[in-house]
């Protein structure tokens, strides 16, 4: 792997940039910064985004999350580690996610109703859409990941 961007995003396309930020800010305003990170670091798994992936999991640590919590995001159905809210949100996110095979199913969408409101929902369907631009711009420009500790910090 490479150390260094095939392109410079950042600044090659700024109000593009400012755009997916504005979204993400938007999204984690209604939902509230930890559930917003999980749902960004379990897309970003899926969608197998290393940058994302260690950028989500140094956000969750540093927002006080558990490392167990954390390291078992990928089997989050097989734990019960994660609220029930937080179940439902996963799901969506995952339904999403996996939009061509999931189709973004009335069950998933339904499991929702006992835990978020319209906006709340709204706000998930966004978030998992941000998510998804910022994995397809990491994976797509090869963004590096520089090797460090994992801490709190």
């Amino acid at each position: 792997m490479s150390t260094e961007a095939r392109l410079s995003h950042r600044t090659l396309a700024p109000q593009a940039l400012a755009g997916l930020v504005q979204t993400s800010t938007a999204a984690k305003e209604v939902l509230g910064g930890q559930l917003t990170e999980l749902i960004y670091l379990r897309i970003s798994q899926i969608n197998g985004c290393a940058y994302c992936i260690d950028m989500h999991a140094r956000d969750l640590l540093k927002g006080g999350e558990d490392f167990q919590r954390i390291n078992s995001l990928v089997s989050w159905r097989e734990v019960d580690f994660y609220s029930e809210r937080e179940r439902a949100a996963l799901n969506w996110a995952e339904a999403l996610a996996r939009i061509d095979s999931a189709h973004a199913a009335e069950a998933d969408f339904a499991a929702l109703r006992d835990h978020f409101s319209d906006v709340e929902i709204v706000a998930l369907t966004y978030a998992a859409a941000v998510i998804s631009a910022f994995n397809r711009v990491g994976v797509g420009m090869q963004l590096p990941v520089k090797r460090a500790p994992l801490t709190a910090q």
